[in-house]
């Protein structure tokens, strides 16, 4: 594993010259990014055009307002994550992602490359078994700023890597503030469905969590139907990032 590297400046390798390849990559990914009107429509385009020119494990979508307060955050995997991990990346002010924009702004707002190892936020990934990072945002608009991490790349983050990342930011940043326009308002928890949502960040399947509660799977599918209306989701996966995102309680 590579040692930890701070932000770093393009200008580092000089001229960054796209192959023939990499701009038909490129193009592609930006003309896809222009229909992105779902969460689940930014995961599919994440693990699919993106990764042509962007290869990553996860990718950290953060929105902020006015202030620079973070109002929404979003990890999009390839798999289901753990709870743990949604959380620990994610949570409100103590997640390392916010970590990660607090350094990046501190450093000059400039594409921020991190490996795990010595260090805050480098001890912090590996501890997540996280290998690499690289983080990049918009800084201050009057429509509201967004962030991006894209977690565990391929033989490390580099500035061609960063490069791409810039390239593409105006598209991410409109794709995101676009899918928050839609968002529904998050309305309070029924009972039954916090109950749900507990097991359903367990890691328990419909007839697990039916068998816990004593309904039956039919009704446990309403029930997270429901969940996903609120949340503004479309799978499971997404359900429990975005609520470990959101910081929603969990039943007892």
């Amino acid at each position: 594993m590579a040692a930890a590297t701070a932000s770093f400046p393009l200008e580092m390798d000089g001229l960054v010259i796209l192959t023939r390849q990499e701009q038909e990559y490129l193009l592609h990914a930006i003309e896809s990014s222009l229909e992105l009107a779902e969460l689940r429509e930014l995961f599919l385009w994440a693990q699919g055009q993106l990764q042509a020119v962007l290869p990553h494990r996860m990718l950290v979508c953060m929105q902020l307002g006015p202030d620079g307060d973070v109002v929404r955050a979003e990890l999009l995997h390839a798999g289901a994550p753990a709870p743990a991990l949604a959380d620990a990346l994610c949570a409100r002010s103590e997640g390392l992602a916010h970590a990660v924009l607090r350094r990046w702004q501190r450093e000059g707002a400039l594409p921020l490359a991190l490996s795990a190892g010595a260090g805050a936020e480098e001890g912090r990934l590996a501890a997540l078994g996280i290998g690499n990072l690289l983080a990049h945002g918009s800084g201050p608009l009057p429509g509201g700023a967004t962030f991006f991490i894209a977690c565990d790349i391929p033989a490390g983050p580099d500035s061609r890597h960063a490069h791409f990342l810039r390239l593409l930011l105006p598209h991410l940043h409109v794709a995101l503030l676009r899918l928050a326009a839609g968002v529904p308002v998050l309305r309070a928890l029924s009972p039954r469905e916090a109950q749900v949502l507990r097991w359903l960040r367990e890691g328990k399947n419909n007839e697990e969590i039916g068998r816990i509660l004593g309904i039956s799977p039919l009704t446990v599918k309403n029930h997270l139907r429901r969940l996903y209306r609120a949340l503004g989701v479309g799978n499971r996966a997404h359900a429990v990032a975005r609520s470990a995102a959101l910081r929603w309680p969990l039943a007892g």
